[in-house]
């Protein structure tokens, strides 16, 4: 789906003070499947992969607060817990109380949040049946944040998120993605929602995440090293970012480790590689869920 029929196929719903847009897909008998999109693009990432996903789950993809056509207040304090509490709040009104999570860069940062909540049994939260993640940074040591993830996250930026245009994007997302993987097309899509409403000014306050795993990483790497729910990491390993490096370290901390390494694929491998990207977790559904 281009971006307006994405669109056209969601709703808008209000959680307190903020509006978040979702759109769900499938048979609401089939199992159910939450996605969580990355930094800083929407759940239009989902697209390539949405309606084999949807042949056999119940899919549910938001745009997380700040991004896509979500509302994007522009001095508020963006937080994962906050993400977290909005994403259990939304998911459990639409009956995905007990879900199996599918999760990419910082939405695996707040999937982490959620598998901790699962794993402590909290109340009014989250059941994981599953967590799958790709490219993330999901250890903190093995962050390798780019030049312009790192002057957002300085003193100066509210200035360099003002200076961000199309071109700088896509050459941003080019320089961490396969050669060739993504077309002009999807590029100007890409940037086409994350303009709404302004967006591409907030990067300043939502890459304060970078600061949050540090802060919360003794509760983000434990929850992934003490749980009974099953997790499997799929890697574009040519990704500078949290690519073969991060797998490495995933390996070392994590018993019994599941990994399937995507040699062809980089930081967005469900745009780059969707077809590798489904292979890998209906394997890891067949194999481990059913």
């Amino acid at each position: 789906m281009s971006p307006s029929q994405w669109r056209a196929n969601g709703v808008v719903e209000r959680i307190g003070d903020y509006q978040l847009f979702a759109i769900e897909g499938g048979s609401k008998q089939a199992p159910k499947l939450l996605l969580i999109h990355g930094f800083p693009t929407s759940s239009w990432d989902w697209a390539p992969m949405w309606d084999a996903l949807c042949e056999r789950f119940h899919c549910l993809a938001i745009d997380m607060l700040g991004f896509g056509w979500s509302s994007k207040p522009k001095h508020h304090h963006y937080s994962i817990l906050e993400q977290a509490d909005l994403i259990t709040t939304l998911a459990r009104r639409r009956g995905f109380g007990q879900c199996h999570v599918l999760a990419h860069d910082y939405g695996d940062t707040v999937a982490q949040e959620l598998l901790a909540r699962s794993n402590h049994g909290q109340s009014n939260m989250l059941a994981l049946r599953s967590l799958c993640f790709l490219n993330g940074g999901l250890f903190p040591e093995t962050h390798r944040a780019r030049v312009v993830q790192k002057l957002l996250n300085s003193s100066v930026g509210w200035l360099i998120a003002k200076a961000i245009n199309y071109k700088r994007f896509a050459n941003a997302m080019r320089s961490i993605c396969s050669p060739g993987s993504l077309d002009d097309a999807e590029l100007e899509a890409l940037w086409e929602i994350i303009i709404v409403n302004d967006g591409h000014t907030l990067g300043h306050r939502l890459i304060r995440y970078i600061d949050e795993r540090k802060t919360h990483r003794e509760r983000w790497v434990g929850a992934l090293q003490n749980t009974p729910t099953p997790l499997r990491v799929v890697n574009g390993a040519l990704d500078p970012v949290s690519g073969a490096h991060m797998v490495a370290r995933y390996r070392e901390l994590v018993a019994d480790a599941d990994v399937v390494a995507l040699a062809d694929a980089g930081h967005y491998p469900q745009l780059e590689t969707p077809q590798a990207v489904l292979d890998a977790y209906f394997d890891f559904h067949d194999a481990r869920l059913t």
